[in-house]
């Protein structure tokens, strides 16, 4: 399935970020051309190299764990960081941002799975930052979680995190709930999710 298929058959509200990691330039840009500009990787140093190789009107995201001494690297040009799993990387993003003179915008991650391999805060964690962060150099514009790998627990998972979601979203002004990749992403949507993170689905399955 083709970027352009993939949008037909969505909501035209959800925005696709097409996870890009282990793709060539030459593959990348072949999406890129059709007038695709929001790109999701998980390696901060693939995500270095493409960013200076590829178009700078790329909306890159950070999709996968981000290490705190490896922010620096991403904070001068980074669209938006999915990834935020501790106030600690919290503060270090903030100090990044501000270093850069501008502001980062990031979602908060809850973890929603058992799956040892998710990581993510509690929703208690997320609700306490939320109602204390008094950092000016980053913006909190929603909430991320991760499914699990048996499929069959993703509707009580995803359900968990889209009530939080709506219960918070006007006080908080948020944006975005990143929510569902190329397996579950159908579910995701039905369960209030505006951003999804597809790669198979449209660059092909990975070797």
């Amino acid at each position: 399935m083709k970027i352009d298929k993939l949008k037909n058959q969505i909501p035209k509200n959800i925005t696709v970020v097409a996870v890009s990691k282990r793709k060539s330039n030459k593959e990348i840009l072949e999406v890129y051309n059709t007038n695709h500009k929001d790109f999701g990787e998980n390696r901060v140093q693939e995500l270095i190299v493409k960013n200076n190789d590829l178009p700078n009107d790329i909306r890159w995201h950070m999709i996968g764990k981000l290490q705190r001494n490896k922010v620096k690297f991403i904070a001068p040009f980074i669209h938006l960081i999915h990834s935020v799993d501790s106030y600690k990387l919290l503060l270090e993003i903030e100090k990044q941002a501000k270093k850069n003179q501008r502001v980062i915008n990031i979602l908060l991650q809850i973890k929603i799975s058992n799956d040892e391999s998710k990581s993510g805060l509690s929703f208690d964690e997320t609700q306490n930052i939320l109602n204390n962060h008094e950092q000016i150099n980053i913006k909190i514009i929603g909430l991320m979680g991760m499914g699990s790998l048996d499929m069959n627990k993703n509707e009580n998972e995803f359900i968990e995190i889209s009530n939080f979601y709506q219960k918070s979203k006007d006080r908080f002004n948020f944006k975005y709930l990143s929510l569902g990749m190329s397996g579950d992403y159908n579910l995701a949507i039905e369960n209030n999710s505006n951003m999804i993170r597809v790669g198979s689905l449209i660059f092909g399955e990975r070797n």
